[in-house]
């Protein structure tokens, strides 16, 4: 995929271009103006980086399932998961909870939501052959449903959609750029690449996962337990999923709202994609496509905010095809 990836991206820019045209507006014009708006901006800078942050999780979630020949796309329910959980804890806990304690136990429980959420797709794949895309759909429908009723009975506040704020102590610190949700989760996803990166390039257990990826079969005859792998890295992929939740909830609202993050795991898909799967490629797609999110509504006065939406989408379809094409050649 490294000769057709840029390809792909060029055919999406193009796809984009001609759909300004359809508009009325000059490509040239929107895509400098984009660049121009975004990169001269502080508070449009952050903006990057917060929706970076949700994707080079959510991302990084998908990434290492397909390493283990698993396709993720469950990545909704593992951050509704988390985000239900980080505010319910972050709730809960005595109002004088130092920071030192708050961050870390709402992480976890985030974490933890993710990684059941995940770990129960790869337990059903494992063990009774039900295919992770489908019991991918089926969480995702179900996740949300439930945080909707819970919400709704229980959770939100006076009539609002709005649960009540966590603990001072569990908010995360939002970073000086132009007063943007930009915060402190943004060194959680870093870390994150940092760690998925180690793993999968220095351990005996990324070689697994990579082993049960390439051929379960010839994985399973070296002895690796090929149904612990899948579920494990599922477990992994979807509590990195439910990371994402540190920055949605810790680091922005700071409290549980009907829809926080919607999109960002089936984005993710899109950032692992762009990123040909590997961690620091993930990063950068995610870098990319914030890019493209906010630079949409930055240049909302020239073109319909909508015709971004459509560009991921293009970016999602040209970035995939683009690995069947590859694929193809290397049979």
């Amino acid at each position: 995929m490294r000769r057709s990836l840029p390809v792909a991206l060029l055919a999406s820019m193009a796809v984009g271009s001609i759909l300004m045209l359809v508009v009325g507006a000059s490509p040239g014009h929107v895509w400098w103006t984009m660049v121009t708006r975004v990169l001269g901006s502080e508070y449009q800078v952050g903006q990057v980086l917060y929706k970076a942050t949700g994707l080079a999780l959510t991302g990084l979630a998908v990434s290492v399932a397909l390493d283990a020949g698993l396709f993720n796309i469950g990545g909704e329910a593992q951050l509704g998961a988390g985000i239900f959980a980080c505010a319910l804890v972050g709730t809960a806990l005595p109002a004088g909870t130092p920071a030192i304690v708050a961050i870390p136990v709402c992480t976890l429980a985030a974490a933890a939501a993710g990684g059941a959420i995940g770990g129960a797709i790869g337990f059903l794949r494992a063990k009774r052959d039900a295919h992770e895309v489908i019991t991918s759909i089926m969480f995702n429908a179900i996740v949300a449903g439930v945080v909707l009723v819970e919400g709704s009975e229980h959770i939100f506040q006076g009539g609002t959609t709005t649960g009540p704020a966590i603990v001072p102590g569990a908010e995360l610190p939002r970073l000086p750029l132009g007063g943007s949700a930009a915060n402190c989760a943004l060194f959680i996803a870093i870390a994150a690449v940092a760690l998925v990166w180690w793993l999968r390039a220095r351990t005996t257990w990324g070689q697994a996962w990579l082993a049960v990826g390439r051929d379960p079969d010839a994985a399973r005859h070296a002895g690796i337990s090929v149904a612990r792998v899948q579920i494990l890295v599922m477990a992994g992929a979807g509590a990195l999923a439910g990371l994402a939740a540190t920055s949605f909830v810790m680091g922005h609202k700071h409290a549980l709202e009907e829809g926080l993050g919607a999109g960002t795991g089936l984005l993710g898909i899109v950032a692992a994609l762009l990123g040909r799967l590997h961690p620091v490629g993930v990063g950068i797609a995610s870098l990319l496509l914030g890019f493209l999110s906010v630079g949409g509504l930055a240049v909302g006065d020239l073109v319909p905010k909508e015709l971004t939406e459509v560009l991921l989408g293009v970016v999602l379809l040209a970035v995939a095809t683009a690995a069947a094409w590859e694929r193809r050649a290397a049979a």
